[in-house]
């Protein structure tokens, strides 16, 4: 036998259904109390439900090219130092 306990959910449908058909929110028991209304709670949901959605911002493009700038630049600074070592020690 199960024994239960009456909670108050939102459920939030996704809207790009490729992974994730919905979203459930269990509601605090407080909530309501705290005088939010239904409304609030809905759109309240969505935009956690948003953010959780893992929108990515688009890095800079030039975060993709550091490393290799970086490399090149050591490389380089590399080059130089055998080149004087080189030519002046001679």
């Amino acid at each position: 036998m199960v024994k239960g306990i009456s909670r108050q959910v939102v459920v939030i449908d996704s809207p790009d259904q490729k992974l994730f058909e919905q979203a459930i929110f269990i509601v605090r028991n407080d909530a309501f109390r705290e005088g939010v209304t239904a409304r609030a709670l809905v759109q309240e949901a969505r935009r956690v439900a948003r953010n959780c959605a893992g929108e990515r911002k688009q890095e800079p493009l030039w975060n993709r090219f550091l490393p290799w700038i970086t490399a090149f630049l050591g490389g380089g600074c590399v080059g130089v130092a055998w080149l004087l070592v080189t030519f002046f020690s001679l």
